[in-house]
């Protein structure tokens, strides 16, 4: 499998992705400067954390338009995996890739912290590592990541079952205090209506080696692996 890992001015997580993907395949993925092209034998396309051109106007929204995303966005519609992590999430909603829209956080401070997720739909190419209604422990960092969209978009993602995770307790309980940052019914990742870009605040390549803290992102980047050769 190879991947690309597009990198804009004020990207600060490519690294982590990176060493992921390269401990999940093998193969050090491609790192495309936003200014270059994607190679056209990527196999997924993977958005960084950080903080595109300094998350001015709005978190990813320079980001977003890009001339890099045209090409981003074309890739996508043609199947290929697109995943966004953290502000890639954020560049994901603001090209129109996913809906909806990151706000801050309901405690308006940056949290930087370990979550617990409840895995949704195991039934795709990004989360088929896990079971069903498995709660996993990932770190999230970040200001901005209180998801908000209609109840309409929520209740269209919640009936094609396109929420892919959910903050939770330990044992999966869904509750306020969990939801620490507020997002609308405890969603932490969605899909697009083909589940195959997948945006999401928490951070799972933080978490693939015991030397980081925790394993609990393995899973998942063995399941895209799986998926994709």
């Amino acid at each position: 499998m190879r991947a690309a890992v597009i990198i804009f001015p004020g990207s600060n997580r490519e690294r982590d992705i990176c060493d992921a993907l390269t401990r999940a395949t093998g193969r050090a993925p491609v790192r495309v400067w936003h200014r270059e092209v994607i190679p056209p034998q990527s196999d997924l396309i993977v958005l960084p954390g950080g903080f595109a051109y300094g998350d001015y106007l709005r978190c990813g929204a320079i980001a977003a338009h890009s001339p890099i995303m045209r090409e981003v966005l074309e890739r996508a519609d043609k199947g290929t995996p697109v995943l966004g992590i953290c502000n890639g999430f954020q560049i994901l909603t603001e090209a129109g890739m996913l809906p909806g829209a990151l706000l801050p956080n309901r405690s308006l401070r940056f949290n930087c912290r370990d979550v617990h997720l409840r895995v949704e739909n195991n039934q795709t190419i990004f989360t088929c590592g896990y079971e069903a209604g498995q709660a996993i422990r990932v770190p999230v960092a970040h200001h901005d990541g209180n998801y908000a969209a209609d109840p309409e978009t929520l209740d269209r993602l919640e009936d094609r079952g396109l929420v892919a995770f959910r903050y939770c307790g330990p044992s999966g309980e869904i509750s306020d205090e969990e939801n620490f940052n507020g997002s609308a019914r405890a969603i932490a990742g969605i899909f697009n209506q083909t589940r195959t870009v997948l945006g999401l605040m928490p951070h799972p390549e933080n978490v693939t080696d015991p030397l980081l803290g925790g394993t609990d992102g393995e899973a998942f980047f063995a399941g895209v692996v799986g998926a994709l050769e």
